[in-house]
């Protein structure tokens, strides 16, 4: 298991504007993950359920969502790091998000974290982080992209 970076407060993690902060777990996409991110969201295109039709499809088998490995960046990132002697940190919001390669059903994959801009605002301080999701031996990430947090102190 890696080790979480643990910042103690706001400030200190103000001090680390600029670092990568880690990478987290490898976590297995399965098809019964994907299959109940398609119900939940109603998106049950033939490349992500269709296990028969998607091996002869052009991925050479069912992929994830690209919305269902944006939807696990925060998993993904708990192990990462932490802010103590806050109230409260909740998502606001994404920018630039990009798939460049499809994680394919079985596939590994982890996030990696690097600290590009603190702010202040009125409830706090907010941040974006570049998250980068890795998927284990391919030189392509499966999703790049600048994830927008609000802590409040």
């Amino acid at each position: 298991m890696r080790r979480m970076r643990v910042f103690e407060n706001i400030d200190e993690l103000v001090a680390a504007k600029g670092e990568h902060l880690g990478f987290g777990e490898w976590h297995e996409i399965t098809q019964e993950q994907v299959n109940l991110f398609a119900d939940a969201t109603l998106d049950h295109q033939w490349i992500h359920i269709d296990v028969e039709k998607a091996r002869k499809g052009p991925f050479g088998g069912p992929v994830a969502h690209g919305y269902l490995t944006l939807s696990l960046v925060p998993f993904l990132v708990k192990d990462i790091y932490t802010v103590k002697n806050i109230k409260m940190g909740v998502n606001y919001g994404s920018n630039k998000v990009r798939f460049p390669q499809p994680v394919l059903v079985g596939s590994r994959v982890r996030a990696g974290v690097e600290l590009t801009e603190i702010t202040d605002i009125a409830l706090g301080k907010q941040l974006v982080t570049k998250v980068v999701i890795e998927i284990e031996g391919s030189e392509k990430p499966a999703l790049v992209a600048e994830i927008v947090s609000v802590l409040v102190p």
